[in-house]
């Protein structure tokens, strides 16, 4: 069944059909008028409840559909989940960095709703995987320490804006159990630094910087600094940079973004599949609520290298491979057929949702369903797609599943 799927235009998006958003918009349904002056951000496939997806052929919203289907998600998803579809599919379009930001644990996600449920509006969990379509930057995770340090000992207009007991014990700390603390501190010193500090504070660093040599300001990542600096001047997520590590994802390369792991993406396009829940905990680089002592109490403080971040797939067989987060909720497969070749999907145990990322041709459960750019489907569970390309062409498509 094809699935007509809410767009959200936040600003922080990529603008007309420089968006991979607006791209697959308007492949899917050609009589769309892409403004270019408008941001696409996010395409939204699933249920929930703030862009819920409609199902074309029945003009029914796919959530109300499930209500008198219970088969179409299957005896193990409603077992686990209730009649619904647990996961939210979506494609993001980045122009510009959206916030620093985290997200709770289950049991903190359910103390954050029943403390705060305005600003936490539901109990649920929300952890992400992010697949790269186009090179895809992101800040995830604290660097290692080492590299802090570094960063420190070359920045006084950071080093000079915290508390000089905490900095000089974690400059000279050694201890691999006692850095998280002393970071923690660090950490919590910036976030709660006064505006007008943090802003001048900033203001001197590119001031510097601007007068300084190509090695010096890549090494202390002025290019970064200074976008961000120009999105956001005077923020203190400007300062993110030299504690978060900087990751730059070539398409199909992925990153998991476990609970309470500090992020932000900052550029490109991706898939990204989640819980069902828009849980998020923002500290920086936002014009939305910020909650510096939820986040600051909550973030996971170990030093992660780059690589350990990557979250790689599995391979099903020579056409289809799967990243399966250590979460029931979601995975996400990535299947491409090419001309010539015909394709029968994985039989899951749970409902699909399909999005055609390119190439052209037919998707057949029981009827055949012309397939391009853009289109999404829904399949029940159990069953089974058939993929067949056009002559000459090909198919690329990703497929959120629960992870059951």
């Amino acid at each position: 069944m094809e699935l007509q799927c809410k767009v959200q235009n936040y600003e922080w998006g990529k603008l007309g059909l420089e968006s991979t958003v607006a791209k697959l918009l308007s492949n899917a349904n050609p009589n769309i008028t892409i403004d270019p002056e408008k941001p696409y951000a996010e395409l939204w496939m699933g249920t929930h409840s703030n862009g819920p997806s409609l199902i074309i052929e029945r003009d029914i919203l796919l959530s109300e559909y499930l209500k008198d289907n219970h088969d179409a998600v299957g005896p193990d998803v409603k077992r686990k989940f209730g009649v619904t579809v647990p996961f939210l599919l979506k494609v993001l379009s980045v122009r510009k960095a959206l916030s620093i930001q985290a997200h709770p644990t289950k049991d903190h996600a359910e103390v954050l709703h029943k403390s705060f449920p305005d600003m936490y509006k539901d109990p649920n969990h929300k952890p992400e995987l992010a697949i790269a379509l186009t090179p895809f930057e992101a800040l995830c995770g604290f660097r290692p320490t080492t590299q802090i340090k570094d960063f420190l000992k070359n920045l006084p207009e950071l080093a000079q804006i915290l508390p000089q007991d905490n900095l000089s014990s974690f400059l000279n700390n050694d201890s691999v159990d006692e850095s998280e603390k002393l970071l923690k501190k660090i950490f919590q010193s910036l976030m709660n630094c006064d505006k007008d500090v943090i802003s001048s504070s900033l203001k001197n660093l590119h001031a510097r910087l601007a007068k300084e040599g190509a090695e010096t300001q890549t090494m202390l990542l002025y290019s970064l600094v200074q976008r961000l600096y120009k999105d956001y001047p005077g923020d203190v997520g400007c300062w993110a940079p030299y504690f978060m590590n900087y990751i730059i994802l070539r398409p199909g390369q992925a990153i998991f973004l476990k609970p309470n792991l500090p992020h932000a993406y900052l550029s490109g396009d991706c898939v990204e599949c989640m819980a069902c829940s828009d849980n998020v905990v923002r500290a920086g680089l936002t014009p939305k609520h910020i909650d510096v002592p939820t986040l600051v109490d909550m973030l996971d403080y170990k030093s992660y290298a780059t690589e350990e971040l990557l979250f790689v797939p599995q391979l099903e067989d020579e056409n289809s491979c799967i990243w399966r987060p250590p979460v029931p909720d979601f995975a996400v497969a990535k299947i491409r057929v090419e001309s010539g070749d015909s394709y029968n999907t994985k039989v899951r145990p749970s409902p699909s949702v399909f999005i055609i990322i390119s190439g052209s041709g037919e998707a057949c459960d029981t009827e055949p369903v012309q397939i391009r750019p853009g289109v999404v489907l829904f399949l029940k569970a159990s069953r089974q797609l058939t993929l067949t390309p056009a002559e000459n062409s090909h198919i690329e498509a990703y497929q959120a599943i629960c992870n059951i």
